[in-house]
């Protein structure tokens, strides 16, 4: 063998080396980096701090979300909480469950809701278990109603030859169907439970709010309301934003100077969403951040599949 050969061959055997050590570096850095992430965001958490939670997207019984609201309700260096509300409802026992959880949560900590864009119908219902209510001039709320809804494909399912056998127990049961003309037993039983469920909330807005329902236009009938309206309804207690709501929080004894911390779900490895966010953003940037979130956002996904009854905003399309 010459001279020449041996030594491209040493050079390689060097450069194969150096390849495995250049990705073992990688690799302890980024391991380096998450543990880092990881122990700074743990140290941040122990100290004396304004919790902010963000309920954003469809609402529906998640219950990751309310274990966190039980979580900061344990936690002893969280002096009070701030409720990000940013969505235009969902399941209307969804609310009903966060709106349970808020109010055992105010039990223990001053609580306060802040309203971004649209914090409508289930998303009120949330609201409503803070002690205070904070919301832009042009906030979306209110919406207070209930509904339900069901597709109807028997005149397709005719027109295809396609006919459903059916054996039930008794005429009420699997009424509304989907492969059946809505019959006037159906619409009774539906208009009764949304009638019922509707008079809860009603119930749940007077209580909470103080006011007489039936004295505000349009409330009953499922309006919305800017925020500056709201607020002339009593709907809401001010017009503003997180400083605002800050400022309440040390009017009811929360230290002033305190850090606002965002508290997410746990995830099932053991790492909030924030933590993985986070280390997205440090290894790949915002962008790999924004996805990262986007494909962790259990909320979101959960819109494709309500069921029940259903308290939501969306502008008609008539």
């Amino acid at each position: 063998m010459s001279l020449d050969t041996e030594t491209i061959l040493d050079r390689r055997r060097v450069r194969r080396q150096l390849s495995f050590w250049r990705v073992l570096a990688v690799i302890a850095l980024t391991l380096a980096a998450g543990a880092l992430l990881v122990s700074s965001e743990s140290g941040l958490l122990d100290r004396r701090q304004i919790a902010r939670v963000s309920l954003e997207g469809m609402i529906t019984e998640d219950r990751d979300f309310l274990k966190l609201l039980d979580r900061i309700g344990e936690a002893e260096n969280v002096a009070g909480v701030i409720v990000y509300v940013n969505s235009p409802g969902g399941t209307t026992t969804g609310g009903e469950a966060i709106y349970s959880a808020l109010r055992r949560l105010s039990e223990k900590k001053p609580v306060v809701a802040q309203f971004g864009t649209v914090a409508a119908s289930a998303a009120y219902i949330a609201g409503l278990g803070t002690d205070y209510i904070v919301a832009r001039g042009n906030t979306i709320t209110g919406s207070i109603g209930v509904v339900m809804q069901w597709p109807e494909i028997s005149g397709f399912l005719d027109k295809i030859g396609v006919k459903v056998n059916e054996v039930k127990s008794g005429p009420l049961k699997s009424n509304p169907s989907p492969f059946q003309p809505l019959d006037e037993t159906g619409r009774a039983l539906a208009e009764s439970m949304i009638a019922e469920s509707h008079q809860w909330f009603l119930d749940l807005v007077r209580t909470r709010r103080q006011v007489t329902t039936s004295s505000i236009p349009g409330l009953e009938q499922g309006r919305v309301f800017s925020g500056r309206e709201a607020l002339q309804h009593k709907l809401i207690d001010e017009i503003g934003g997180e400083p605002e709501a800050i400022r309440w929080l040390e009017g009811r004894g929360v230290e002033k100077g305190l850090k606002v911390v965002d508290w997410k779900e746990r995830s099932g490895t053991g790492w909030g969403l924030g933590s993985i966010a986070g280390l997205a953003r440090y290894l790949g940037g915002d962008l790999m951040a924004e996805l990262t979130a986007l494909l962790t956002r259990d909320r979101t996904l959960g819109a494709f599949r309500l069921d029940g009854l259903v308290s939501v905003w969306q502008p008609s399309e008539n």
